[in-house]
């Protein structure tokens, strides 16, 4: 009995492990607009490349960048400074061929390399098994938001209005 319980239990290790352990991989904006771009699907990709998240890395290098940088006691300069970068490129670290593109699909989503196939985006929980971060409502979502817009710079973040310019829901039907 007794080695049967351990057995189990490292079954059931293993099973943890190899499921923490999978390699879900950062694929880029652009791969999300082949089925995210039409209203049908609820032009998503679309709000997005509109919106100043897509932007977010490019402000980095306007001269107000340069001087809110110093005012915050920043040296280097912000295209390059993680601290300025944790918010207007949040994957820079983690997949700095996507830098450029700002605060992305994938960094509200996760990373899409597993749940970006269409066969796995028809189930949204086998989406999520394979990396889809989902949030299970508003408040959520804006507690997601204020990691960067938590009095940034300075600004009041008004999450209603900034969730209505951004908002990119799935149409019904």
């Amino acid at each position: 009995m007794k080695n049967a319980t351990i057995l189990a239990v490292a079954v059931g290790a293993l099973i943890v492990a190899s499921v923490a352990a999978q390699n879900f991989t950062y694929v880029g904006p652009q791969k999300c607009e082949i089925c995210h771009r039409t209203e049908k699907r609820g032009r998503q990709y679309p709000i997005w490349e509109q919106s100043e998240h897509s932007q977010s890395f490019a402000a980095l290098s306007l001269p107000a960048a340069a001087e809110k940088a110093k005012a915050s006691g920043v040296s280097t300069p912000p295209p390059e400074t993680p601290y300025c970068l944790n918010c207007h490129s949040p994957l820079y670290d983690k997949a700095p061929d996507l830098k450029a593109n700002g605060v992305s699909c994938e960094v509200c989503h996760g990373p899409g390399s597993e749940y970006r196939k269409l066969a796995v985006m028809k189930d949204k929980s086998e989406a999520v098994r394979n990396g889809l971060f989902l949030y299970g409502g508003p408040d959520k979502i804006k507690a997601f938001c204020l990691n960067c817009h938590q009095n940034a710079h300075g600004m009041t973040f008004d999450f209603p209005a900034a969730w209505e310019k951004i908002k990119h829901p799935i149409p019904k039907g």
